[in-house]
């Protein structure tokens, strides 16, 4: 059963990432378990389907049946417990002896229908003295057994890679972050102003722009006439313009430099 599998590889996965530590091996497990619980899903559902005919009932509290339950509910606390923390390597961690722990559901599943009377029959392709079931059908069962297990690897390792760029593309945008605070532009301020002060609620305000100053003339651009004019009563040569009294405050006269 493609539910087993996928938990046994996740467990074996659960175990490298805790004595080794190895990083693709905790990726491998919590990316494994949303396949699982979906395979497993789709079982307990055809199940379901199957037995209402064969049985008479959609659902019966068999061994079998209760132990995949079992299954489906540790798929989905394996996947809330890993995201439960906000520090991933505890999640990850915590999310790994949860699946070591529900691995011993796993040989309950298989034999289950040795150990107890249940409605399902006795093992009938993986058993001592070979497969009992009939060769048209233990041939397409082999096929679609092995289509499955190709299929859970092809998206297995799919939901890896894009797991991996979606951290180096998070690495890359924190880096690139402390790059700019540290150059002094993160918050839209210009190299060597230093940020604004915070507003309430929110962030840094953006400190207002200085006056600008055009060359060869001794005032500001902001609030001054466009035409320049001779200073009245003056001999001298030099232009000057006009500055209304109401820019004087917001663009003093001190910021403009002359030329």
């Amino acid at each position: 059963c493609m539910a087993t599998f996928v938990y046994a590889v996740m467990a074996a996965s659960s175990g490298v990432a805790l004595v080794w530590r190895h990083p693709l091996a905790d990726i491998a497990a919590r990316e494994a378990a949303p396949l699982g619980a979906g395979f497993t899903f789709l079982c307990l559902a055809s199940g379901s389907l199957w037995g209402k005919p064969m049985w008479g009932t959609w659902w019966v509290w068999d061994a079998r049946l209760t132990s995949v339950l079992v299954l489906f509910f540790l798929y989905l606390g394996y996947i809330a417990l890993a995201g439960a923390f906000d520090d991933p390597a505890r999640g990850a961690k915590s999310s790994s002896v949860l699946a070591l722990v529900g691995a011993v559901n796993v040989p309950i599943i298989k034999f289950s229908v040795d150990w107890w009377n249940t409605l399902h029959q006795p093992a009938s392709v993986l058993r001592m003295g070979g497969p009992t079931i009939a060769t048209s059908m233990l041939i397409p069962l082999l096929v679609m057994a092995v289509g499955f297990t190709l299929y859970f690897f092809a998206l297995l390792l799919v939901r890896m890679r894009s797991l991996l760029l979606a951290r180096r593309t998070r690495a890359l945008s924190i880096a690139r972050g402390h790059r700019m605070a540290a150059a002094g532009v993160g918050e839209g301020v210009r190299p060597g102003q230093g940020a604004g002060k915070a507003g309430p609620g929110g962030p840094p305000r953006r400190p207002p722009n200085p006056p600008r100053c055009r060359p060869r003339w001794t005032a500001c651009i902001s609030g001054a006439s466009d035409r320049p004019r001779r200073r009245a009563g003056s001999t001298t040569s030099r232009w000057t313009r006009t500055i209304p009294p109401s820019s004087t405050s917001a663009r003093p006269w001190a910021a403009c430099g002359r030329p």
